[in-house]
């Protein structure tokens, strides 16, 4: 009897590891709670994935979403190396108050995409669970994702995280663009790495670069980089070592 109800079980737990395909679409929210942060839409037709590990009450369904995730954390959270200190909130926008999309655990993978003013803009790659109403509803999502830093911040200074000290490399992603100007002042560098709006958040330091193309080749095309960050000189700007650099 024993064996054929583990048999039984066995042949079930493929079955429960996916939800039928939604009727509607359904807002995933952090909490089984309508009020509580959406972080993504289902569409109708979608096979929402079943999480096995989250329990969720009567009317919900724990769902597992693979990510990247835009976050966000205070520069302050951030050790010298840009790394998120376990235990951080990782906010859905830069601010105090934004909803939490997951609490840094050790080993959780960042990499950094931007900076604004006091908080720092991360790609989270890791699995999150949210939840959905059962039966699925076209709840509203307004505050699915944060949105993008405009041009407006594009005067704020950007402050290195921790002035003290080296930094070990780390992965950094955007654009890849030139400062030169006609006609215009020398920057300090004469490359940058922009974030989606546009926004310069780090200065680049190529001449440890070994490539065997030009850098040229990088110019205006989205890159992921590896890099050792630091203070600029006027300790408002941050400056990336390239070691290595990739199109994305």
């Amino acid at each position: 009897m024993k064996t054929s109800l583990a048999l039984l079980i066995a042949l079930a737990a493929p079955a429960l590891a996916s939800a039928a395909p939604l009727a509607t679409s359904a807002a995933v929210h952090t909490q089984p709670n309508s009020s509580s942060p959406a972080i993504a839409l289902l569409k109708a037709g979608d096979e929402p994935v079943a999480s096995p590990a989250a329990a969720a009450p009567t009317g919900w369904l724990a769902v597992e979403l693979p990510g990247p995730f835009e976050v966000y954390v205070e520069n302050k959270d951030l050790t010298k190396s840009l790394d998120v200190k376990p235990g951080t909130a990782l906010r859905l926008a830069p601010k105090a108050d934004a909803g939490v999309l997951h609490v840094s655990e050790k080993g959780d993978k960042t990499t950094v995409t931007g900076l604004r003013g006091k908080w720092t803009q991360l790609s989270l790659e890791r699995k999150i669970v949210g939840y959905i109403r059962i039966p699925a509803e076209a709840a509203p999502v307004a505050a699915v994702v944060a949105p993008a830093a405009g041009p407006a911040n594009a005067g704020q200074p950007v402050v290195s995280p921790d002035a003290g000290g080296a930094a070990l490399p780390r992965h950094f992603a955007g654009k890849f663009i030139s400062t030169r100007r006609p006609l215009a002042p020398r920057r300090p560098f004469d490359y940058a790495l922009v974030n989606e709006a546009g926004v310069r958040y780090a200065y680049l330091d190529v001449t440890r670069f070994l490539a065997t193309e030009p850098v040229e080749k990088f110019l205006d095309r989205e890159v992921l980089l590896f890099g050792a960050p630091k203070p600029a000189d006027d300790g408002k700007e941050l400056v990336v070592t390239v070691e290595t650099m990739q199109l994305k």
